[in-house]
């Protein structure tokens, strides 16, 4: 199976594209031999360069502008470095072309670095950011994470990774049970205190930087935070989850219970968090929003192969559905949500379409 014919093509490869970023990045480099070379990717429309030339490297940051605004970007920089997080420092813009120059982070993100020697110390760091980040980001004019849009993000996995990957039919009575589910889902989140929520706050998306935490100068801060452009104002334990229950890596359930529990402590002691809420509270929205997230995060690796060309993203899901799975198992009230996704999934490999 092939993605949809109407799968878009990556605009950066476009040759006028290639020319404007090239221009750009020496006219705001002001160097005239620097050239460009791709640093990642992302699983939206920007694309990230990397300059080398005379001078210290940056990133050119291409976000097409018929298909991403940099304002949600410049505005979540702007909030995070007044935090005095490490979000990349902006050199030069073209707001007309969709180009910013930006700070070179560098290449270690955690996920490369992530080992059972290095965990404690890159989590420590990790969630002390995101400590901060809860306490002091401003949250003004943020987008709500609200009903409506919990809803239609949890929509994504019946649409895409039921139907559409592994061509599964759903009847009317199992529509029933996977709806009851949902509203559990949401309700959990909105019961729960709001913050800044970054929403990708994983380990490729932090970069490990060598400097020194104790410093006032945030750019010498690790970790370096990106992706950041979907930030909204919402419940309190989505980053948590997000991080320690990483799509992209795992660990084993009384290490995250401990990075988990450590971090309600701490936002209990920086007054973030009600002192009311007790361990047992706290792991459900941390399991809950986790799960909701997860399901959602289901449908976006196939919608990313599906319409968007990038399989990669298919390779995760088996690490994806045991989340759902464990953190659903958990909770008596999801015990019917978990014997239709069983007898639905069974022992398929779930990277491969029907």
């Amino acid at each position: 199976m092939t993605p949809d014919t109407q799968a878009s093509a990556d605009p950066s490869s476009e040759p006028s594209r290639v020319a404007q970023r090239l221009e750009f990045a020496r006219a705001a480099t002001a160097d005239p031999s620097i050239v460009l070379e791709r640093a990642s990717e992302d699983a939206s429309f920007r694309s990230y360069w990397r300059t080398h030339g005379a001078g210290e490297s940056r990133i050119v940051m291409d976000a097409p502008p018929q298909h991403e605004a940099l304002d949600a970007w410049l505005d979540i920089d702007a909030r995070l470095r007044a935090a005095g997080l490490h979000a990349p420092r902006v050199f030069a813009r073209e707001d007309a072309q969709g180009f910013l120059l930006i700070e070179d982070l560098g290449t270690r993100t955690y996920l490369p670095e992530l080992n059972e020697a290095s965990a404690d110390a890159l989590y420590a760091d990790a969630l002390d950011a995101l400590a901060t980040m809860q306490a002091r980001v401003a949250v003004d004019g943020l987008p709500p994470y609200d009903e409506p849009f919990l809803a239609t993000e949890l929509e994504l996995m019946p649409t895409w990774f039921l139907q559409r990957h592994l061509g599964i039919d759903i009847e009317c009575d199992e529509w029933d049970v996977i709806e009851a589910a949902f509203r559990l889902l949401v309700n959990s989140a909105l019961s729960q205190p709001r913050c800044f929520v970054h929403r990708d706050y994983h380990s490729r998306n932090l970069l490990a930087i060598d400097g020194d935490d104790r410093v006032d100068d945030a750019s010498r801060r690790s970790p370096g935070i990106i992706d950041f452009q979907g930030a909204m104002h919402g419940p309190i334990a989505y980053d948590v989850a997000s991080l320690l229950r990483d799509c992209y890596i795992e660990w084993d359930d009384a290490r995250v219970d401990a990075w988990s529990g450590a971090h309600r402590l701490r936002l209990r002691d920086d007054g973030v968090l009600d002192a009311r809420v007790d361990a047992d509270t706290w792991r459900r929205w941390f399991d809950l929003i986790g799960l909701q997230r997860h399901l959602k995060v289901l449908g976006i690796f196939c919608r990313l192969w599906y319409r968007d060309g990038k399989r990669g993203y298919l390779n995760d899901l088996p690490r994806v559905w045991r989340y759902v799975r464990g953190a659903a198992s958990r909770y008596p009230e999801f015990a019917e949500f978990v014997a239709l996704m069983e007898s639905k999934i069974g022992a398929r490999d779930v990277t491969q379409p029907t």
